[in-house]
């Protein structure tokens, strides 16, 4: 949620920062409301010390009845006047909170406007592989090694969702173990976060109000609930109305979860198999951090995330995303997009991204400030450290070898009790 002092201060510059996300908006709306709420708030104040001070004289006149009627008199309509104004200052309160609560975060000021065609290449790693002999897609490669059943998964479940098989449920296990390795060397901590989660969860996280239609809504439970879209869904609701002491950030957590979202992809080659369905696996980082640490920890989320995809051996490259094309909750993101030779395309396999307090002002997180004793709003930051369902398919193109077989990555070989290859079933 946007600092209302903020918007009051500088009107313009916020729309015109809303703007780059596409985003128009008329700042004097809430603005008008705010001078309202102020003006109750002062009135409401005014009533009260009015009220105190007359209740104060009351003992003065108890030999003096007509007095006292009349003091009760304007003692009982400042009473109702204050019960009045409440009533309006909470009218015009939750105005307030239906103006802010839909508006996205300010993209930080580097970023360029518009959607995915003002996006920025600005980083490019691996050799590009390049094959002397036929190269064949990830679906029918997994298929023809018989790593995924697409056919049972669909009859299971239906369309967009997947049974991993045999050596290809190995491979996933080996990718999350190795991800959870890498973060528990680096000091994260690991957590097993619910997978049903309260609404004021996705209300926190930015993706509701506006975007609660995408996720799997649980009606029949009281109050309703929704299957986790991600794990910083969670995460971020962590210290949800809490105050922390500046010793305790950074606070650096990682979490396995299943994710689910309702948007499967089609038939269309860019979104067969595995890359876009109804669930998927993903390890996700998050970090609680002050605001003068903020850009530090979005390096090393970057860095980490980069690291993975480094020591797997894959080619992909760095996009830092124009404002529109950010999550609304977002100031800052930076996807990582690895590299499909079936297809000569690069697809998402990590988000890292920095809300700034934009999270943490819609679920009140703050920090106690050593030098000033003030109460200030934690900085909340993720970045998927990884997806598997691209980085699977990503890994059997980039590493089919020409008898049809896969080479396994050398940091997923301990995890697959040391084979160097994953051949095609007999």
């Amino acid at each position: 949620m946007l600092d209302l002092n903020l918007i009051r201060e500088n009107p313009k510059k916020i729309e015109e920062a809303l703007a780059k996300k596409e985003c128009r908006v008329d700042m004097s709306i809430v603005i008008k409301l705010d001078e309202d709420r102020r003006k109750l708030l002062h009135e409401i104040e005014d009533n009260q010390a009015a009220q105190n001070r007359l209740s104060k004289e009351f003992p003065k006149y108890k030999d003096d009845p007509a007095k006292k009627e009349e003091i009760k008199r304007q003692v009982s309509e400042l009473k109702a006047s204050i019960e009045e104004k409440r009533n309006e200052l909470e009218v015009v309160e939750k105005k307030i909170y239906d103006f802010l609560i839909v508006l996205p975060n300010i993209p930080d000021d580097d970023l360029l406007p518009g959607e995915k065609e003002n996006n920025q290449v600005i980083d490019i790693r691996g050799v590009k592989p390049s094959f002397n002999f036929k190269v064949l897609d990830h679906v029918t490669l997994e298929e023809k090694i018989g790593l995924i059943d697409y056919e049972r998964g669909v009859k299971v479940a239906g369309h967009g969702n997947w049974f991993y098989t045999g050596d290809g449920a190995r491979l996933e296990w080996a990718l999350l173990n190795f991800f959870i390795q890498e973060h528990l060397k680096d000091g994260y901590q690991f957590m097993l976060s619910p997978l049903l989660l309260n609404l004021e969860s996705g209300l926190v996280s930015g993706q509701f109000p506006k975007f609660q239609n995408d996720v799997f809504l649980i009606e029949n439970v009281e109050p309703n609930k929704f299957l986790l879209p991600t794990a910083e869904t969670s995460l971020v609701n962590y210290y949800r109305g809490e105050i922390l002491n500046e010793d305790e950030l950074p606070k650096k957590f990682f979490a396995y979860t299943p994710c689910f979202r309702k948007e499967a992809g089609s038939y269309r080659s860019v979104e067969r198999g595995t890359i876009r369905g109804y669930q998927f696996n993903k390890v996700e980082m998050v970090q609680y951090t002050t605001e003068k640490d903020s850009d530090r920890a979005f390096e090393e989320l970057l860095n980490k995330a980069k690291s993975l995809m480094d020591k797997l051996g894959l080619h992909y490259r760095v996009s830092k995303l124009a404002a529109a094309d950010c999550s609304a909750s977002m100031a800052r993101t930076y996807d990582i997009e690895v590299y499909f030779p079936s297809l000569d395309i690069y697809k998402e396999v990590s988000s890292v991204s920095n809300a700034r307090d934009y999270q943490a002002r819609r679920g009140k997180m703050r920090y106690k400030d050593k030098a000033t004793g003030q109460n200030k709003f934690m900085h909340t930051l993720n970045g998927s450290g990884l997806a598997t369902s691209r980085v699977f398919p990503a890994i059997l193109e980039q590493y089919q070898q020409a008898d049809g077989s896969v080479k396994i990555p050398e940091v997923l070989r301990p995890f697959m009790n040391n084979e160097e290859f994953i051949f095609p079933k007999k």
